[in-house]
């Protein structure tokens, strides 16, 4: 799959999250955005990048809990 080079860093926070998914009983929630700051920190992500990538993180999410849900 080819990733632009604009989103490279929104696709590496998300791998980087992939073990973080809030769960319940009918199944993942949502990603647990405490552990962002410990994904911010080892993937060196730059302050000044940080909300735009948050807000590229999100879309994924969504995407990602709409695709979980499909039967």
């Amino acid at each position: 799959m080819e990733i632009w080079p604009d989103n490279e860093v929104a696709v590496d926070v998300f791998i980087a999250m992939t073990t973080q998914w809030n769960v319940g009983p009918a199944g993942a929630v949502g990603l647990n955005y405490a552990s962002l700051a410990e994904v911010w920190r080892r993937l060196k992500v730059p302050v000044s990048m940080r909300d735009g990538v948050f807000d590229d993180l999100r879309v994924m999410e969504g995407a990602a809990l709409k695709k979980m849900r499909e039967k």
